[in-house]
């Protein structure tokens, strides 16, 4: 039982520095345990932590009022603070102001 990543399989037992167990008895036993160097441990526990990263984030959906539509909001959890928004609440603003502009502009000229 384990997690296969990059190639590197972290299981339950993961022996550093290349060495071998000594079993109690005195006597050599194979052994099925996979062995790998601090690099790798590290190399796979950083990738553990990017695949769940998304996890300790909050979608949620907000509604632009001068636009009438809505946007999404990434929020992490822990302190509220948000990661980023899709699209950019600042564009709407500005794409609202144009609109709001263009419309000025068209009922000016008529």
């Amino acid at each position: 039982m384990g997690i296969q990543l990059n190639g590197l399989h972290v299981g339950t037992h993961i022996q550093l520095g290349g060495g071998k167990d000594k079993p109690v008895g005195g006597t050599e036993q194979p052994q099925n345990d996979l062995s790998v160097n601090e690099e790798e441990i590290k190399t796979a526990v950083d990738e553990l932590n990017n695949f769940i990263e998304p996890l300790r984030t909050d979608l949620r959906f907000e509604y632009h009022e001068k636009l009438n539509e809505y946007y999404v909001t990434v929020i992490n959890p822990l302190t509220e603070e948000i990661l980023k928004e899709i699209p950019p609440r600042k564009m709407l603003d500005v794409y609202a102001g144009m609109a709001e502009f263009m419309g000025l502009l068209i009922d000016n000229k008529t």
